[in-house]
């Protein structure tokens, strides 16, 4: 299944060669990458993985159906590395798992690395970590698990066997959670080397909040440019700040549009040796498990080359461009105007945001001309003032000159700004991953939605 971040999930095949080619030329290269980059990773030190065991349904011939990502099962042979005992992956509710996953981490002082498939999800599991630790905290220092968890009664008492009293590690953790969040990962586990997560695309803003915040001074190592089609490209460059990808030849055969050619009805495709160094590109893949020429809608800037192989930077997803008029706003050019309005928003800090086009709330949106409904999680800041939202519509303006236009004749209305209340985004993941087969370890957050009922989720919650 598809992560949907474009709106819906779809399913494609996945094969026996295209899961090889994945682990030969992305993970086996990743790793010595990593190795050469940060030696201190050689250290047998434990990992905090944080992945879930997904629902996995079966077609009617058989064919199990879920996600193509790193599971619990398919890594059962590397369990042993994780601080999390392989008991805690039969616990079948995410929240009561991302508890038991801290716990154990937590009884871990010389943990040496934090990991998931995504930036979100280590973001995620600190916002959960801020809320709860006083339960952990109490959970370390008597050796028991709290009863507020959903667990089967043999699981309970296994793990259970796992834990004994540590008043020492407790104390520790207190001192260091009552002196705020700030760089707290480093305070927490000193000898932590490495966060090993994507942090590009739609996570970038996650991994942004990351080394702004909760892992401050922590290195970051974001390995794959991937999609459930298969592996399009491997980070080389760990320690360069803009997270660039090499292209991986073997992986799947890639062809490419020019970026002004996305709406011809026959656009003409490029191959690898004629891409031009500063230009983008949509990428078509044809791999091994029967996908032919397949548009999967991500745009691409080719920003090098490494020998005779493009280095790309991924740019935006089609199908997530807010667009009421023709202006075409990109992901990473609203995030961009949001991240300076924020700035301007004292004592704000940015936890997750959605944008909604007026025409999927119909009259609920409020104006007559199409505009922006957008809809913010902050910390630290509960209300704006009209001039404050404006901020956001006239970042936008200055960094987009046709949404600039559109405002100035009137045929695009001002963004509507809406507060939404404290963990509403966490809420709203849950509620999209009960509409769809969509696994935690591979949902990515819609920037743009597209269904009404996710937006009438949103606008219930607005402050």
């Amino acid at each position: 299944m598809t992560s949907g971040t474009s709106g819906s999930s779809r399913m494609l095949l996945s094969t026996k060669d295209t899961n090889t080619d994945f682990f030969l030329q992305g993970v086996t290269v990743c790793l010595d990458v990593m190795r050469r980059a940060f030696p201190a990773t050689e250290c047998l030190q434990k990992t905090l993985k944080l992945f879930y065991s997904p629902l996995i349904r079966q077609s009617e011939a058989g064919i199990p159906i879920g996600p193509n990502s790193s599971t619990p099962a398919s890594s059962r042979h590397m369990l042993h590395l994780y601080t999390t005992p392989a008991l805690v992956y039969q616990v079948p509710y995410e929240r009561d798992a991302l508890y038991l996953h801290l716990l154990f981490g937590l009884k871990d002082r010389n943990l040496g690395m934090l990991e998931s498939n995504f930036c979100s999800t280590i973001f995620y599991a600190f916002r959960a970590l801020e809320e709860h630790w006083r339960d952990l905290v109490m959970d370390v220092e008597v050796g028991m698990i709290s009863s507020a968890l959903n667990l089967e009664a043999d699981v309970r008492c296994a793990l259970e066997k796992l834990m004994k009293p540590d008043p020492e590690r407790a104390a520790e953790l207190t001192a260091q959670f009552e002196e705020g969040f700030e760089g707290i990962a480093l305070r927490l586990w000193p000898q932590l080397h490495l966060v090993l997560a994507v942090d590009s695309g739609s996570n970038q803003i996650y991994g942004e909040m990351l080394r702004q915040h909760y892992c401050k001074d922590v290195p970051f190592y974001s390995p794959f440019y991937a999609a459930t089609e298969g592996l399009i490209g491997v980070n080389l460059w760990p320690l360069q700040e803009r997270r660039q990808y090499l292209l991986c030849p073997r992986s799947m055969f890639c062809e490419f549009i020019p970026e002004e050619d996305l709406e011809s009805d026959q656009p003409k495709t490029l191959l690898m040796e004629q891409l031009k160094e500063g230009h983008s590109y949509e990428l078509l893949v044809t791999n091994a498990s029967g996908l032919f020429r397949y548009r999967i809608g991500d745009i691409v800037k080719v920003v090098g080359f490494h020998n005779q192989c493009p280095k790309v930077e991924f740019q935006y997803r089609r199908g997530q461009m807010l667009n009421v008029r023709g202006e075409k706003v990109s992901e990473s050019l609203f995030l961009g105007a949001l991240k300076r309005a924020v700035m301007q928003w004292p004592g704000a800090r940015l936890i997750d945001y959605s944008c909604v086009e007026s025409g999927i709330l119909g009259n609920a949106s409020g104006i007559a001309q199409p505009h922006y409904l957008v809809f913010v999680e902050l910390k630290g800041l509960r209300n704006l003032s009209e001039e404050q939202r404006y901020k956001l519509d006239q970042s936008l303006q200055e960094d987009s000159s046709i949404y600039k236009s559109y405002r100035i004749k009137g045929s695009i209305g001002p963004m509507r700004v809406q507060l939404v209340r404290n963990g509403t985004f966490k809420e709203l993941k849950d509620h999209m991953m009960a509409f769809s087969s969509v696994s935690s370890n591979t949902f990515k957050m819609q920037r743009v939605i597209r269904r009404k009922e996710f937006a009438d989720f949103l606008l219930q919650r607005a402050l």
